[in-house]
């Protein structure tokens, strides 16, 4: 048998007076630990420490943070950081680059469209001055 397979006494004791303490124990295992508390001082002094204990927890789980708290740890965090946490917004914060994307996009289509559909608009392929093009020549002759 290993170290770690032997049980620790003293967390047998800790358990027991555990249960005892929440009234988890059945009648005869109750005995038990009420006839050790009688005779063992070692589960007394268990027991008084696991009461002194409770009693610390329970006065700490009725404890409340007071109503500054709150606002005096946000003041020392942006004190410490030099406001790099609480600091106030810039306008690239602010600003969702997204949705201006999608709106120059939409204004591009937008002009593209009326230069396309207009009559004087530069987008159209005029298929008349493509024959001619063609048949031009680039370099005039000398």
């Amino acid at each position: 048998m290993t170290a770690a397979e032997v049980e620790n006494p003293d967390d047998e004791i800790i358990a027991a007076l555990s249960d005892y303490l929440d009234g988890a124990l059945p009648a005869e295992r109750r005995g038990e630990v009420e006839k050790r508390l009688a005779d063992d001082p070692e589960w007394k002094r268990a027991h008084g420490e696991l009461v002194e204990t409770r009693k610390a927890l329970s006065g700490l789980q009725k404890a409340r943070p007071p109503e500054s708290f709150s606002d005096q740890v946000t003041k020392t965090i942006h004190k410490r950081s030099a406001g790099r946490f609480f600091a106030k917004k810039t306008f690239g914060d602010r600003v969702p680059f997204s949705a201006l994307l999608v709106v120059a996009l939409l204004g591009l289509i937008v002009i593209a469209y009326v230069l396309w559909s207009s009559e004087t608009g530069s987008l159209k392929v005029d298929k008349h001055e493509q024959k001619q093009a063609g048949s031009q020549e680039i370099a005039p002759k000398p």
